[in-house]
């Protein structure tokens, strides 16, 4: 016998299989000694009451063996001779358009201008240890794109814009735990992903598709309205009548080039702010409703949303028991961002804060046209960078200081490892977003008692949260509403947000190259 059940069961029970296995007998009358497998499909905590429940959604197995599925690839052909399609970006949009493409016959030939997972650690400890930005190789650009090292949150809403469980099978293949495939926040870590991903390039490397790191594109070749290939920094040209632009959305060159050379982008709303962290221990206390959530709990997220003045005030890339990063990508700018590896075991949680924005609040920026919101975002970037000390030192004050106005006396060590420096926030963020923040901060209070404390600490600015513009592309077709062969693709198009719904933009974009529509 296999029976699909519903469970709502205490932590201790959904953390010992024999517990469960004796709850499922008891509840569904069935023999303990008969059942041989239980089976989680999926997983979520429901925190609402006092009493943390687990929702389990399982199969027991009765009477009868239980034999697990196999996770795997598909069987990909060679396309070492194939018609070649050009993929500018290496993050999640880009491997999966070029794994797709793979899939349907079809060469990725792939410009990646940073390095290799590995190679880009060397310019992470830079940045983090002295202060030095390589615009080329940093937490946003290199292969696997920003979210390799920067946490590997699998969740996504846009269920509807494609096959979320393909898309998780995919890494499962590619070296991911199947425990993404049950949770209903899947994440798998800054510390797994870099495999992950190696895995993926070396498949498309073996299928005879082509990677080229350290290669930055500086030019689109053009031949009336249709794309005819692309050149590099060093010079060489690469042909090809069909190009997917999977830049990731801190590719600023590329936005600039495309406003240069007439190619229609539109400006694009984003939100920006701060990024907060907490003691972890405090933040499970608020979620949980206890003073030690046990051994059966993971450390606890929070995702919290208010209006103020009718802007949206929000969090953003919650990490619990994670680190809060420097992610600039040139010279002269501050950018926060968090993560977390796959044990979330640190001892602080962190969340970007951010505020709604607006096109009329790029309008000091007007004579930017479309590059409007970047102009802006840059300028709070740069103003950053002055008040933290000119260097990746991130100006930061205690919580209720901020709040209530004051430049903090002093303040704690972070997670952040470039270092924090007092200042007074307002110094560096536009008024109306610091207003927003501290009316979002008082209303937060009011739903998580304790959230508010002078032991947390703000650093400015969490500003990345997305493309500050978007690359318009006709509905049907996927390509750019007047180049033809153009495909804008994923984040930095401003079609995506996050790892999964990049990575199923991607396989969409490869998919639409191939002559296959699939709209959106």
């Amino acid at each position: 016998m296999k029976k699909e059940l519903q469970l709502r069961v205490p932590p201790e029970t959904a953390g010992e299989p024999d517990k469960l296995r004796s709850y499922i007998s008891h509840k569904e009358n069935i023999p303990e000694s008969e059942i041989t497998h239980v089976e989680i499909l999926k997983r979520s905590i429901d925190a609402r009451q006092k009493d943390v429940i687990i929702n389990l959604k399982a199969v027991v197995y009765a009477g009868e063996p239980f034999v697990e599925e196999p996770v795997s690839i598909p069987d990909y052909p060679d396309v070492t001779n194939a018609e070649e399609v050009l993929i500018v970006g290496m993050g999640p949009a880009g491997l999966f358009a070029a794994l797709k493409l793979i899939e349907l016959g079809k060469k990725p030939v792939i410009f990646e201008r940073g390095k290799d997972v590995k190679a880009r650690i060397k310019d992470l400890k830079s940045i983090n240890v002295d202060h030095i930005v390589n615009e080329d190789s940093n937490y946003c650009f290199g292969e696997g794109g920003a979210g390799t090292y920067s946490d590997g949150k699998l969740y996504t809403r846009s269920k509807k814009r494609g096959d979320v469980d393909r898309i998780l099978k995919l890494l499962v293949g590619f070296g991911a735990v199947r425990n993404i495939m049950v949770e209903a926040h899947p994440h798998i870590g800054t510390n797994k992903l870099p495999p992950i991903i190696s895995a993926m390039r070396e498949c498309i490397k073996q299928q005879g598709g082509e990677i080229h790191f350290d290669t930055r594109v500086t030019d689109l070749i053009l031949d009336g309205d249709q794309i005819k290939g692309l050149k590099t920094l060093s010079g060489d040209t690469y042909r090809s009548d069909k190009v997917i632009l999977a830049t990731g959305h801190s590719a600023r060159d590329i936005f600039e080039l495309l406003h240069r050379k007439g190619i229609e982008i539109e400006l694009k709303p984003l939100a920006m702010g701060v990024r907060v962290e907490h003691s972890q221990e405090l933040i499970d206390s608020i979620q949980y409703s206890c003073e030690d959530r046990g051994e059966y709990l993971p450390p606890s997220p929070y995702n919290i949303s208010r209006q103020v003045d009718g802007r949206g005030v929000y969090s953003f890339c919650m990490c619990p028991g994670g680190v809060i990063a420097p992610c600039a990508t040139s010279p002269g700018e501050i950018v926060t961002n968090g993560w977390s590896s796959s044990r979330r075991a640190r001892a602080t949680a962190n969340s970007g804060i951010v505020v709604e924005l607006r096109e009329e609040d790029f309008k000091p920026f007007a004579d930017h046209g479309p590059l409007a919101a970047m102009e802006f975002q840059k300028s709070i970037e740069q103003k950053a960078w002055l008040e933290g000390g000119k260097t990746q030192t991130a100006p930061a004050q205690r919580l209720v200081d901020f709040v209530e106005g004051r430049v903090s006396s002093d303040l704690p060590n972070t997670s952040y490892a470039p270092g924090i420096r007092s200042v007074e926030l307002k110094e560096v963020l536009p008024d109306f977003i610091h207003r927003a923040l501290v009316h979002g901060f008082k209303e937060f209070e009011r739903s998580m008692r304790g959230y508010l404390t002078n032991d947390a600490v703000v650093h400015a600015p969490e500003s990345r949260t997305s493309s500050p513009v978007r690359i318009p592309r006709d509905w049907k077709t996927l390509e750019h509403i007047r180049i033809k062969g153009l495909y804008p693709c994923g984040e930095g198009a401003g079609y995506a947000g996050g790892i999964v719904s990049a990575a199923m933009d991607g396989e969409k974009c490869a998919l639409a190259s191939a002559g296959i529509r699939t709209g959106g």
